[in-house]
């Protein structure tokens, strides 16, 4: 897993609330076996009109935001179903981080697991950022996982609080795998002082 300390990026503005699991990837797209692809289906339904083409008035489709890799969004970002491929799809899409009020826990604990930073502001912070964003060309933050912070250079500079262990994972790289790679010594020992029984007994 790719580690996450500081990243600078440009900023996508997605002001809604309770925005579920089934919105980020819609469950017609959940049929790959790849953690890879999700990301042309990100938003499938709020992309697209009724004609399949793509609807010029949805953010993610206008010109200014392409290329984003930090998405700020409403309270409750990624309520729903529990699954994974909402983060696979963001990711796969280039975003890094998602700055929000507030997220649905089993959503923010799969992007800890696929290193992509959950950043909860306040309601008001989150409204600047976005309105920043909508009104500045090109607008960036960078969000400091090491200070706990996002600047904008502008002297814009708001705080975040994350769980202790979700950052150190987030920083170090490291997924579950990881987690237990880390113990790689200790499972030899024990494989060796068990070895595995016989066929039969």
């Amino acid at each position: 897993m790719q580690p996450f300390r500081i990243h600078k990026g440009k900023v996508a503005p997605l002001l809604r609330v309770n925005i579920d699991t089934d919105q980020i990837i819609p469950k017609q797209f959940l049929k790959r076996i790849e953690r890879t692809g999700f990301g042309e289906f990100l938003f499938y339904d709020w992309r697209r009109s009724p004609d399949g083409n793509l609807d010029p008035s949805f953010p993610l489709n206008q010109a200014r935001y392409t290329g984003a890799s930090v998405l700020v969004a409403g309270k409750n970002f990624g309520c729903g179903s529990s699954r994974e491929h909402a983060v696979w799809a963001l990711s796969d899409f280039g975003f890094r981080a998602v700055i929000a009020p507030s997220f649905a826990d089993i959503f923010a604990n799969n992007c800890v697991k696929n290193g992509v930073l959950t950043v909860v502001l306040s309601e008001e912070e989150v409204a600047e950022i976005a309105r920043r964003a909508s009104e500045t060309a090109e607008y960036q933050v960078e969000v400091d996982l090491e200070k706990c912070r996002v600047r904008d250079g502008q002297g814009f500079s708001p705080t975040f609080h994350i769980d202790e262990f979700a950052r150190r994972c987030l920083l170090e790289g490291l997924d579950d795998i990881g987690l237990t790679l880390q113990q790689e010594a200790d499972i030899a020992a024990y494989e060796a002082r068990y070895p595995a029984p016989k066929a039969g007994f």
